[in-house]
């Protein structure tokens, strides 16, 4: 683990072991001996934004007995509190620390690393907050809620060299391994087509009705709204209507698939250091066309746990892509099952264990051994910020309703200004 500018809470208690053993005999458990996690190799983990997501990400990653979860920070009184006795029951003590604002955390010199799972407009200005305050970063997607904080995001990991896992777990996922393979393999011919499924996109501006403002200690709205537009309280956001306003959502709605979907696209076409030149829209899909002449297409489904997506051959449970080459193609979804065709080529598929997409484990245990070893993670800030910006590019054709063409180096619209002034949005002072 490389050094950093000031020493580091593990660098300090691994130093200190060292040097009092030269004088005493130190116990099993400090040494990591007898099956125990050595105090310099356990990482210390806090929370920000603990929902149902949350929830799930964080109870697979209690198990790993390297990691130690030890505050929650939330706006709302009764997360905080159920996520406390998440994390109390499975240690067993009452240790867990509960905020209302998680400065106060990232204040903690003891805190490691740090999971995000806000709303979508506060996965970015978080993590940014963390890397700055040292802590290494596993955020839920999607990562930033526009082209512009995805951008700064990326620059903020690599300027505090920081770790960063964006939560797109897909890519750590054996199915979808499998049928990336196929497709690197060269088994499928020459890629060609790709198919990545997203909800129908959604453009809402409307308010909910007005309802009296919490206390803060029970609500915090201020700091729940953050650095989107104000408006006025109503609980139905707090409890999930947030998704498809366009004040807290990515890039009307294309993002809740699209950050899996077209990660995952970009992957097998090999363009994790690019993304696609031009974005037409249509009715039923937009289609993104990359240099190397290889064509994305996203397509909209109105009921993504029930209908089928347009071009596959069978319902594969959410998040379904399909890849097609020459000679074949390859699809698969997060019921965990693998389509191929010819038959010949689906014989060919070995066995592989069988997981459903939505399983955080084998990602955040990526993120941990990279926090440890300061390599990269499966979706390092590189990655993530292609894949959001070109589902971005998808979602700003789409609003505009019209084909527009794009810059992968400058990361910028070609010869349109009002596409290029969606690429960020103003941000309220929520902190005044």
């Amino acid at each position: 683990m490389s050094k950093s500018a000031k020493t580091t809470r593990r660098e300090f208690v691994l130093e200190t072991a060292a040097a009092a053993a030269a004088a005493t005999i130190i116990p099993a458990h400090v040494l990591g001996q007898a099956g125990n996690v050595a105090p310099s190799e356990k990482i210390t983990l806090g929370v920000i934004g603990i929902g149902p997501r949350c929830t799930y990400d964080l109870k697979a990653m209690l198990p790993f007995p390297d990691v130690k979860c030890v505050a929650i920070a939330d706006v709302q009184a009764k997360r905080r509190e159920a996520g406390k006795q998440l994390v109390d029951q499975h240690y067993g003590n009452q240790d867990c620390k509960l905020y209302r604002d998680f400065r106060e955390l990232l204040d903690r010199k003891d805190i490691d690393a740090v999971l995000v799972a806000t709303g979508d407009r506060w996965h970015a200005p978080a993590s940014i907050l963390a890397a700055k305050a040292g802590k290494d970063v596993y955020s839920e997607k999607p990562c930033g809620i526009t082209i512009a904080a995805c951008q700064e995001l990326a620059d903020t990991m690599h300027r505090t060299k920081r770790i960063f896992q964006a939560g797109t777990q897909r890519r750590s996922v054996t199915n979808f391994q499998k049928a990336v393979e196929l497709v690197h393999s060269g088994k499928l011919g020459k890629l060609h087509t790709m198919h990545a499924s997203i909800y129908v996109p959604v453009l809402d501006n409307t308010w909910l009705p007005a309802q009296p403002t919490p206390q803060p200690d029970q609500v915090d709205w201020n700091l729940w709204l953050g650095p989107a537009a104000w408006r006025p309280f109503n609980q139905s956001y707090c409890d999930g209507r947030w998704r498809g306003q366009w004040d807290f959502d990515s890039g009307a709605r294309v993002l809740d698939w699209g950050a899996h979907t077209v990660d995952l696209c970009q992957w097998a076409n090999k363009a994790d250091d690019t993304m696609p030149i031009e974005y037409e829209p249509t009715d039923k899909n937009i289609i993104c066309t990359y240099a190397n002449g290889v064509k994305l297409i996203l397509d909209f489904l109105k009921d993504p746990f029930k209908d089928r997506a347009p071009h596959y051959i069978h319902r594969l449970g959410t998040c379904p892509v399909r890849f097609i080459g020459d000679r074949g193609s390859v699809e698969t979804g997060d019921e965990g099952e693998i389509v191929a065709q010819p038959e010949a080529l689906q014989k060919q598929i070995e066995d592989y264990k069988r997981v459903r997409g939505l399983d955080v484990t084998a990602h955040s245990r990526n993120f941990f051994d990279c926090v440890k070893s300061r390599k990269p993670t499966v979706t390092n800030p590189d990655v993530m910020r292609r894949s959001h910006i070109a589902s971005h590019a998808a979602a700003i054709a789409w609003v505009l309703q019209r084909k527009l063409k794009f810059d992968p180096a400058k990361e910028t619209f070609v010869n349109d200004a009002e596409a290029n002034s969606l690429r960020s949005r103003p941000e309220r002072n929520w902190s005044a």
